[in-house]
């Protein structure tokens, strides 16, 4: 019920809007009713005031702040998202589990990103809020509050306005439905009356989403309960089919490989791969805790053996909606993109289309390649091999299926920050 409450509220905010498209690059939402808009990635001739939002994403991998800036027109008329910046740092707040006070650094030192895109006149007027995401709900509890503790007492001494619940862990299927929004809200699919929505795959290192609108009713029906969430938006009452898979996240998903995941006697133990180069031995670590793995020095290695250990992490552990195996349109961030990156796939500008098959092909160019890669990264292999096996073996995607690769939608992150923010404001009255 409480998840349920916290959805409702969430997606409150699309569901009193209706919405145009005006031109190309400019839309807008429209409150029925009301003459106010407020358009996306559009800068006004002549603007009156402008204001600003920060939101922290704490996730297993690092520590990102979105400073947005809105430019208001007119007394009474809905913002303009006029501008985002953006930065992170790493490791995540999760790999400083036994020294909190240090993880709170990194939050204070991000806020000098905040000091210095927003105006000293403007402080005590910006909302400041974080949400933690899979790096936090790995850990104990106990430590994952003293971290989220810090934060707060970071939050409390900055100049900038602290809500009530402005730290928290979010829940990962609100993490995919926010994801969903923003981007099917900044490509203008929102606004199609037919609902030509496009799904969305994030893949972080400790979590992976899956989103998206069912054609069929039959994909709802066979779906376990905890799969699907229905909301209203925009006077239509969605029901999306969306999951968050805490655990199966690229680094998440490499300890399970190795065989690491909950092991003891960590200092003596090393854990070896088909996936890693024969001669590869160091540390590594993630979530706070270090392990030594390694090659397979005397056996096989490669693609074959490699998507073998992959298929195991993700094998009855990932639900399959039939309608996947159809044609479909699917958006993929984070590190889908940096490894397609990585392994020369696209562009790490401007991104790119791909097919599911095309993960496959390089995944076997780099594995049987390795040392060519190794410079790139040592975990290539692993990492390209894992994304084919969750893909293909995990989700069911056809290898024709379309990725839409992509970092940014006119010039904004592609992730749950957005659609946080403006629940936020709207929460706060700030119109």
């Amino acid at each position: 019920m409480a998840r349920q409450i916290l959805l409702l509220s969430v997606m409150s905010l699309w569901a009193l809007c209706g919405a145009t498209h005006v031109k190309a690059d400019h839309y807008r939402l429209e409150f029925p009713g009301m003459d106010n808009v407020l358009p996306i990635v559009a800068r006004p001739a002549n603007a009156s005031r402008i204001f600003y939002a920060v939101m922290f994403d704490a996730g297993s991998t690092g520590t990102r702040i979105h400073v947005y800036t809105f430019i208001q027109k007119e007394q009474g008329e809905l913002p303009i998202l006029d501008n985002e910046m953006f930065q992170s740092v790493k490791p995540g707040l999760s790999a400083f589990a036994d020294t909190p006070e240090m993880g709170g650094d990194t939050v204070r030192q991000l806020l000098k990103v905040a000091k210095r895109t927003v105006p000293r006149l403007e402080w005590k007027r910006t909302p400041v809020v974080l949400r933690a995401t899979a790096g936090l709900r790995l850990l104990p509890e106990q430590k994952a509050q003293a971290l989220l503790e810090q934060v707060r007492e970071v939050f409390d001494e900055s100049p900038f306005f602290v809500p009530n619940n402005s730290v928290s862990i979010m829940d990962g299927t609100n993490e995919g439905i926010l994801a969903w929004v923003t981007v099917n809200f900044l490509t203008g699919h929102l606004y199609s009356s037919s609902k030509n929505t496009v799904g969305i795959l994030d893949l972080g290192g400790g979590s992976t989403q899956i989103t998206f609108l069912p054609r069929s009713k039959k994909t709802i029906e066979a779906a376990p309960a905890d799969h699907v969430s229905k909301f209203d938006m925009f006077n239509t009452t969605y029901e999306l089919y969306t999951y968050s898979y805490l655990g199966n996240g690229l680094k998440a998903a490499r300890l399970a490989a190795l065989g690491a995941l909950g092991a003891e006697g960590l200092e003596w133990q090393v854990f070896s791969s088909s996936c890693l180069p024969r001669k590869f031995r160091e540390d590594w670590s993630f979530g706070g805790v270090t392990y030594k793995i390694s090659g397979i020095v005397d056996g096989y290695t490669g693609f074959k053996p490699c998507y073998e250990e992959m298929l195991k992490v993700v094998q009855g552990i990932v639900h399959q909606p039939e309608e996947l195996k159809g044609s479909s349109v699917f958006y993929a961030f984070s590190y889908y993109f940096d490894r397609a990156v990585d392994a020369g796939l696209i562009d790490g500008t401007q991104g790119g289309m791909v097919e599911v098959r095309d993960f496959r092909k390089r995944a076997k160019e780099v594995c049987n390649k390795m040392s060519k890669f190794r410079t790139v990264s040592p975990f290539l292999c692993m990492d390209m091999t894992y994304i084919t096996c969750l893909l293909k073996e995990g989700f069911g995607f056809k290898e024709s299926t379309v990725l839409q690769l992509t970092k940014k939608v006119n010039n904004v992150e592609t992730s749950w920050a957005l659609g946080a923010t403006f629940d936020h404001l709207r929460n706060l009255n700030i119109h």
